[in-house]
């Protein structure tokens, strides 16, 4: 009886984890497939990883949020504690998005048809009372993998031309990259699965 005992309990912990990956991935692709699209200006940082292969380590339009875009920063505050903030973006005359306002916590109001908000999270620490002082907020967007041995490459030419990262935005401003373009050119597409 234990050893079919065992067996039972190892088949519902398979299924307890393929379940568990599947549900993150349909999520995932949930978002790619359904998600507001938005175009950021992006600059690299770091193209390679020696365990993991090339990729390119993102600064974007959006990686630093003025103080003064917060409108809800509470009266007295100085630093910023472990939280969430949203930023609304509003697409450009270039077609790249740009942040008009943030909140801490959430958005007051729904985004209108031209905006969308993105969600992140501010570490402890960040001072609040310079309004020309600048935060970093982390929305899980800093990284795009690329193909073996094309990050380099890449890095160069986005030092000499704009590039930009298309994103999808859930309704609740999760977001997800969803390619990597040069210009008009898409060149990398993230897969659904």
């Amino acid at each position: 009886m234990t050893g079919k005992k065992l067996i039972i309990s190892a088949l519902v912990l398979a299924l307890a984890q393929i379940g568990f990956l599947s549900w993150i991935i349909a999520g995932r692709a949930a978002i790619l497939r359904n998600g507001k699209e938005v175009l950021l200006k992006v600059e690299p940082v770091d193209p390679r990883d020696l365990l993991r292969g090339d990729y390119i380590s993102l600064n974007n339009n959006i990686s630093r949020i003025p103080v003064k875009l917060i409108a809800n920063v509470p009266q007295g505050k100085s630093t910023s504690d472990d939280t969430s903030i949203v930023i609304r973006l509003k697409k450009g005359p270039d077609g790249y998005w740009q942040p008009t306002v943030a909140w801490f916590g959430q958005a007051p109001a729904q985004p209108g048809p031209d905006e969308a908000d993105i969600a992140g999270r501010i570490a402890e620490g960040w001072g609040l009372r310079d309004v020309d002082a600048t935060i970093a907020p982390d929305y899980g967007i800093d990284r795009f993998y690329l193909p073996e041995g094309q990050g380099v490459a890449i890095q160069d030419d986005m030092r000499v031309r704009p590039f930009g990262i298309k994103l999808a935005l859930a309704s609740d401003g999760t977001a997800q990259i969803k390619a990597l373009v040069d210009g008009d050119k898409t060149l990398f597409e993230e897969p659904l699965y």
